[in-house]
């Protein structure tokens, strides 16, 4: 057990544009005395606010010993740590092995949220990733590969919903993903987007169809750091026309608000009575 009163902070960095920090996030950061950041994934302008004196490390050369090594010496001279993270911790965060030696050795630490890449992305394409009638379900996974999926969580499995998927950390496999995903749910002419660094300067987006996705990939050298969406969320013909949400409708009641049908049926009875 350690002795201390420093405090750990896994803090979500958002997907790269420092203006989506949360205001928290934001503090955590400039009041830190020491900042460790996944320099590979979350732009330097994002640790900026580190305070002067502060002591940044950059982890993408360190291994998970070498970091808590940072974290747990920081903590045992009482300094607190800001270990900030790409989008949500929550996310393919890896934040679990690093928790549970928190625990071990009696850390306080605090988890603090942030932006998704995979919302980021939805603002990115101004889409709406539940839509009425198309898509009430969404599911967040990964392809397959070095890391082995569970029983019933492979692509083919997931697609089978026909709901709208976000693929993380896949894009390298982007010829599988899609003989994965037609193979079972998705048809040919599915709607799929891919956004390349999202947040960033140099952000890019793809559309197209499961027909055309894996070529057009290729033709943009997309190797890495790229989020898939599939299913009709991301389909601009949304923007067009389609099924509309009942929560502003004007004929939907609900617990703040009465709608013009139920009052008008309401007041011919009225004057029926009259």
């Amino acid at each position: 057990m350690t002795d201390t009163q420093g405090k750990v902070y896994i803090v979500g960095g958002g997907p790269g544009d420092p203006e989506l920090l949360t205001l928290k996030a934001k503090r955590v950061i400039e009041t830190a005395d020491v900042v460790i950041f996944a320099d590979s994934l979350v732009p330097p302008e994002v640790v900026e606010f580190a305070k002067e004196g502060a002591q940044v490390h950059g982890s993408k050369e360190l291994n998970l010993d070498e970091i808590m090594e940072l974290e747990l010496s920081a903590v045992r001279e009482g300094k607190t740590v800001a270990r900030v993270q790409s989008g949500d911790p929550s996310i393919y965060g890896a934040i679990l092995e690093q928790m549970r030696i928190l625990d071990q050795e009696g850390v306080e630490f605090e988890i603090i949220p942030g932006v998704s890449a995979a919302f980021a992305a939805a603002a990115v394409l101004k889409s709406e990733l539940t839509v009425p009638e198309k898509a009430q379900t969404i599911i967040m996974t990964r392809m397959e590969g070095r890391v082995a999926m569970p029983p019933g969580e492979k692509l083919k499995d997931l697609a089978a919903h026909g709901c709208t998927l976000v693929i993380f950390l896949s894009i390298t496999r982007m010829t599988q993903v899609v003989r994965e995903l037609t193979s079972s749910g998705y048809t040919e002419d599915s709607p799929v987007a891919v956004v390349y660094r999202v947040g960033w300067p140099d952000q890019k987006v793809i559309r197209g169809t499961l027909k055309d996705i894996a070529d057009k990939v290729r033709a943009a050298k997309i190797t890495l750091q790229a989020l898939i969406i599939v299913g009709d969320a991301v389909d601009p013909e949304q923007h067009v026309a389609g099924a509309v949400s009942h929560l502003y409708s004007s004929e939907y009641t609900h617990r703040y608000r009465r709608g013009q049908e139920a009052v008008t049926g309401t007041q011919a009875s009225g004057n029926g009575e009259g």
